[in-house]
């Protein structure tokens, strides 16, 4: 919508839903919003490049039904992410080895091609623009490890297969490199630069999420083409986090071209509780005075599910919790003001205030990612 909408003219949430045709349970209702950050939100190609599609302990479920069973996704479920104002999520799951990782595309793909109508498998620069104008749901397949390649000639295969983007390392050390957990991070390996030369000449995104200091930086040294974090936060604002990159990562994935998506968890926005939509707003605006405004994005590492609505909260902090302490688990997951359906309004609200412009939020929510991938992507 064009700029005149900067006249802050609140749309109550109860209003805002029935508009789209539905309604979320009263948990759920947040404040209002601007027309401006609807308009916003609703004009963009949003791009959530972390996004934890039902993988709670209490909704194994759920995605086994949405996944196995004819039918077993339904309207209102998809109506949810068509509420949401997003367009397109990369998907949050570990590869496992290669007849593990084999196993998700195959179960996604399928469950891609029994829903025509409501989602669309993102390949192409295309895409992007097919999803939003068709109101379908893209989703980016993709893994949180690269332990599924075996040799560089593997990276076609899944490629061919449809994944588009891959972390080289998920905390610990694999073949590869190193991951944010080891110690000592020993880097990028001469199998690593191998599978990162044969991801540029492919076309497969270098996700350098979860990765060691010195491994990120070396994958990014090695790369030809555009690096990423798909969900990583700035270890300034949160000191000695181990999932929180360095300044110097900021500018080296900068300056291969690439994005860093912020997320929303909140041990990893900061140190101690109450984290707020403001607190992630300062994570984006250190990338932006740091490196500019075109190198950063969401991640936000979250599904649709409220804070309130993971029955087994306590259950999977103690699965973080028993990856690595330096987590450092909060009582809350997801930050307050971005644990539910429509926070990319709330964030689209809050960079309004702090005075970003209509064209820096649509960079922010989306543009970025979707011009990065798009130019890497054959």
């Amino acid at each position: 919508m064009a700029e005149h909408h900067s006249v802050h003219t609140t749309v109550n949430r109860r209003e805002f839903l029935r508009s789209l045709g539905g309604a979320f349970v009263a948990s759920q209702l947040r404040p209002a919003y601007s027309t401006r950050a609807i308009d916003l939100v609703n004009d963009s190609i949003v791009v959530d490049m972390l996004h934890q599609i039902v993988y709670r302990f209490d909704q194994a479920e759920v995605l086994k039904r949405w996944l196995y069973q004819p039918g077993g996704f339904t309207e209102e479920e998809f109506d949810q992410y068509r509420r949401s104002g997003i367009t397109v999520i990369a998907l949050g799951r570990g590869s496992g080895q290669y007849d593990n990782a084999l196993k998700y595309i195959a179960e996604f793909n399928g469950f891609i091609a029994a829903y025509p109508e409501r989602l669309l498998r993102v390949t192409r620069a295309d895409d992007f623009a097919r999803a939003k104008r068709e109101r379908k749901l893209g989703i980016i397949l993709s893994f949180q490890n690269a332990t599924h390649f075996r040799t560089p000639d593997e990276v076609d295969v899944f490629y061919g297969l449809g994944q588009g983007e891959s972390q080289l390392t998920y905390n610990f050390k694999n073949a590869i490199g190193s991951g944010a957990f080891e110690t000592p991070d020993t880097g990028l390996t001469d199998f690593g630069l191998r599978i990162v030369e044969r991801m540029n000449a492919t076309g497969m995104v270098v996700d350098v999420a979860h990765g060691g200091d010195r491994t990120i930086l070396e994958a990014c040294a090695a790369s030809t083409r555009p690096v990423i974090i798909s969900h990583g936060n700035c270890r300034v604002l949160n000191p000695g986090h181990p999932r929180c990159i360095t300044d110097e990562a900021i500018r080296a994935i900068a300056k291969t071209g690439g994005v860093i998506g912020i997320n929303f968890i909140s041990f990893m926005v900061k140190a101690k509780e109450p984290t707020t939509v403001d607190d992630v707003i300062d994570h984006i605006d250190h990338v932006r005075d740091l490196a500019g405004i075109e190198h950063v994005g969401i991640g936000s590492d979250y599904g649709l599910e409220s804070n309130d609505h993971v029955a087994d909260r306590d259950e999977f902090r103690r699965f973080l919790a028993s990856a690595d302490t330096r987590y450092r688990v909060h009582a809350r997951e997801a930050v307050a003001d971005l644990d539910h359906p429509l926070r990319f309004f709330t964030l689209a609200d809050a960079l309004l205030r702090r005075g970003y412009t209509n064209d820096q939020i649509k960079l922010v929510i989306g543009g970025n990612f979707r011009r990065v991938l798009s130019s890497v992507w054959r």
